[in-house]
This record gives structure tokens, C-alpha cells and sequence, in this order.
């Protein structure tokens, strides 16, 4: 069980990344959903002890974090929205070698676990390549295989999908869900269809502040009937912004359907649908004034 309470951090030059943040976060996946620059990536690394939080506590399985970093590390697999490899080093190497950085002393059962993680990522075929050499997919499947060295307690990942073609996204999702089973793992992300198809609980974080907080069906339940749709002409657009509470738009056919929010039929011409995780999210950032 993770605890974060009261947790806020301002970076040298007055931005306020973080706002008294307070979650708490069981086994399993849990999403955290913003936008860019919401806080995101400052929050997974004070996580992953990388920076300290200006205010606040962290406690994981009842034991203060910020107390003894370099012990939580030792429970922590990390998966860094960016990260580099060293060129021309295989995938069997480079994880044998960033198993003795992170602790396993043992080469036979460190042996073992390397090729057990290059077996579970669907890299073993692939193990003598160099990893520089790998594609988006394959390089952040290295990347899940590398942050469970340890077998950790914790998980983070950091926009994991981001630039992943659909075939690699679905692998990755089905690699997190397995992983998930036994630990605590904290998903990043900008992109609402992972929050829905992997994650039990979600929070959406903007501008440094949690905005909702919950298990997505219940909070896509909380907007039924209030959601609208209009397919409308593009020059439409501006004055129904102005005067609505305006969700999203998309194009459709060159014209325009928009998803507003509101109580009952906004004007003429608008049909009540279903809502979705989509507008939930949208609801929270237009609620926050974006």
C-alpha cells in the first residue's frame, strides 16, 4: 500500500508542479491521467526518491520513504518516460549488468531472472541484439523487463505507450495487467484508453492538483444523462464554446460533432448519449479551467 499525503513541490523558477497531492494506492494498476504538464513526471519521480517533495509524506507498506531512500529503492522497478541504453550492448547483457547495479549479487540466480524477464517480455528470440537497435515497442518492453530486476514491490510507469503502434500498445497492456497481479503499479499517462482498458482506480491530475479521484466506471456514471451531441457547421464552433460547457470536438465528414456538458438539452438539436472516460476527463480539465 502506498500513502501519499500532503505532498506539493514548486521548482526554483516559481512553477508550483505539485499541489498537496493525497493518494492512496493499493495492488494493482492505477492510473494517473493528465495532461502535459500537469505534475505527472514530477510526482513518479519524487516516487522513485529521484527528487525530494518540498512538503509532505510518503509511506509504502507502513514504512516512511522519504526517510530511507535507498531502502524503497531496493523495492522500486522504475520505467522513466525516457531512457537511454548503452549503444552496441545486447539485451542479455545489459540486463545482467543493471542487475548487479541494482543488488543481485548472485550470477546463477541472476542468470535465471534475466532470462526469465526476456521470456516474459517477448524479447528472449531478440536477447543477443543491441538494444539502441530495438524498436519503440521493443525498447519499452526492455524497459518493463529492467524496471522488474529484483522482483520489486512497486512499479512506476511513465507514459509508457506514447509513440507505440496499436499492435505494440496491446502487447504492452497485456505485459502491465500480468505484472500487476502481485504489486503495486503506478501508470502515468495522457492517453484516456490505457486508464480504461488496464486500470481498476484512476486519478486525473492537472496543473499540479488531483481533480478526481476513483474506479472509472463510477465516475463515468456520474455523468449520465448530462452529456450532449451536435454535429455542427465548423464556423459554429466559437459561439458554442462561449456559451457552453463545451467537452470536445471532433471532425467528422468536414463538419464538426461536439460533446457538451449540461443538465438538460443545451439547444435544439442536440441528442442526449451515453458518457465515457473521455468525458469524464474532459469534465475534470474544463472544471479546472484547462
Amino acid at each position: 500500500m502506498l500513502r501519499i499525503s500532503a505532498v506539493s513541490k514548486t521548482y526554483p523558477h516559481g512553477v508550483r508542479a505539485l499541489q498537496d497531492i493525497d493518494l492512496t494506492i493499493g495492488k494493482g494498476l492505477f492510473g494517473l491521467l493528465g495532461p502535459n504538464g500537469a505534475g505527472k513526471s514530477t510526482l513518479m519521480r519524487i516516487l522513485a526518491t529521484l527528487q525530494a517533495p518540498d512538503t509532505g509524506q510518503l509511506r509504502f507498506d507502513g514504512v516512511d520513504v522519504l526517510a530511507d531512500p535507498q531502502a524503497h529503492r531496493r523495492h522500486l522497478g522504475y520505467l522513466p518516460q525516457d531512457f537511454g541504453v548503452y549503444p552496441g550492448v545486447s539485451a542479455v547483457e545489459l540486463l545482467d549488468h543493471l542487475g548487479v547495479l541494482k543488488g543481485l549479487t548472485n550470477a546463477r540466480q541472476r542468470r535465471e531472472q534475466v532470462d526469465a524477464l526476456l521470456q516474459q517480455t517477448n524479447l528472449h528470440a531478440h536477447r543477443k541484439k543491441a538494444v539502441s537497435g530495438f524498436s519503440g515497442g521493443m525498447r519499452q518492453r526492455f524497459g518493463i523487463a529492467q524496471a522488474l530486476l529484483g522482483q520489486p514491490r512497486m512499479l512506476i510507469v511513465d507514459e509508457p505507450t506514447a509513440g507505440l503502434d496499436p499492435e505494440e500498445r496491446n502487447r504492452f497492456h497485456n505485459l502491465l495487467s500480468e505484472v500487476a497481479e502481485d504489486v503495486v503499479v503506478l501508470l502515468s499517462t495522457h492517453i484516456v484508453e490505457d486508464v480504461r482498458q488496464l486500470c481498476p482506480r484512476m486519478a486525473i491530475l492537472s496543473g499540479g492538483r488531483v481533480l478526481r479521484e476513483g474506479i472509472p466506471d463510477q465516475l463515468v456514471g456520474e455523468l449520465t444523462g448530462r452529456v450532449w451531441r451536435k454535429t455542427v457547421e465548423k464556423r459554429e464552433v466559437p459561439a458554442l464554446r462561449a456559451s457552453r460547457t463545451v467537452l470536445s470536438t471532433q471532425l467528422a465528414g468536414g463538419r464538426t460533432v461536439l460533446r457538451v456538458l449540461a443538465d438538460e438539452a443545451p439547444a435544439p438539436g442536440f441528442e442526449s448519449v451515453p458518457p465515457d472516460l473521455e468525458d469524464v476527463y474532459f469534465a475534470a480539465l474544463v472544471g479546472h479551467g484547462r
